[in-house]
């Protein structure tokens, strides 16, 4: 008989799982998957809901004609479609520059003070409500500059609604960047401006492109910055000094309208505008994972 075998290794009592702990840790991730199951129903329900109220009002004359007059059934959304395609392609090519512009010089340049002024105004933009930023515009540009409704002054009202979130999103996706590869960079005698354009920005492509997509899905429904700087048209309409067109306006004019016709119109509007970002999206991302390979 050995002491050895008569002896037996005790766990300490602070070491001991305790039912109490395995309970507490079955209740969270209980609570846990409920919620992100709640969060992913009312996302299903909400595109469901207007998948199916919304796909029988498609046809190719709604893609194709301009809206008919008051109690006249039939026509389409083509120059809101077109409206809307155009302001947001004007708004990100103004607020994306500015946005990364902003997240590079708060993360890559330590601008001490002077980023975090930049990042308190990005975030009091940010909180601004639309329709607050859509007075701003009118004031300062629809009747002080251009002196009519225009579309370029309801695609400047989107780019200030997306300058923030693209600038604030960039900078914390910068911020995951290892700091190993810009050292790297720096030490082969590479400027910090290369180094960021060439090391920095490419392997932050997927951060980027998902901060531009929330930018202009965030712009792509507001309503009550265009209606007080683009105004609408239900005419095709390319230039950007005149009042255009848009999606969220004819949705709004529909859904407020007496007429079936025109209801069922607004949800086919609706599932139009959500099947634009989401082939926005996707597409974004299947350009920046074949670029990566």
């Amino acid at each position: 008989m050995t002491v050895a075998g008569a002896t037996r290794f005790v766990v300490p009592e602070s070491h001991r799982v305790t039912a109490r702990r395995r309970l507490a840790a079955l209740v969270m991730g209980v609570l846990l998957g409920a919620a992100t199951l709640l969060a992913a129903s009312l996302l299903v329900v909400i595109i469901g809901y207007v998948v199916v109220r919304g796909l029988p009002a498609l046809n190719l004359a709604f893609f194709t004609d301009r809206p008919r007059p008051f109690g006249v059934e039939g026509g389409g959304v083509a120059p809101a479609i077109l409206g809307s395609l155009e302001m947001g392609a004007i708004a990100a090519l103004i607020a994306v520059p500015i946005g990364l512009g902003a997240a590079i010089f708060a993360s890559e340049y330590r601008a001490g003070r002077w980023a975090g002024a930049v990042r308190f105004c990005a975030e009091l933009i940010a909180g601004l409500p639309s329709v607050a930023v859509g007075v701003f515009v009118w004031a300062f540009l629809v009747r002080s500059v251009i002196g009519s409704y225009a579309g370029v002054a309801g695609a400047l009202a989107l780019a200030v609604i997306m300058i923030p979130i693209v600038a604030r999103t960039v900078e914390e996706v910068l911020r995951l960047v290892p700091s190993g590869l810009r050292e790297a960079g720096l030490a082969l005698g590479a400027p910090r401006w290369r180094v960021i354009l060439m090391i920095v920005l490419p392997t932050a492509r997927a951060g980027i492109v998902t901060a531009v997509v929330l930018a202009v899905a965030r712009a792509a429904g507001e309503t009550a910055p265009l209606m007080l700087t683009a105004l609408g048209n239900v005419f095709f309409n390319f230039d950007p000094l005149r009042p255009m067109a848009a999606l969220p306006l004819q949705i709004y004019q529909y859904a407020v309208s007496p007429y079936d016709d025109w209801h069922a119109k607004a949800w086919g509007s609706s599932l139009v505008l959500v099947a634009a970002i989401a082939v926005l999206a996707v597409s974004l991302r299947l350009v920046t994972r074949s670029r990566s390979r």
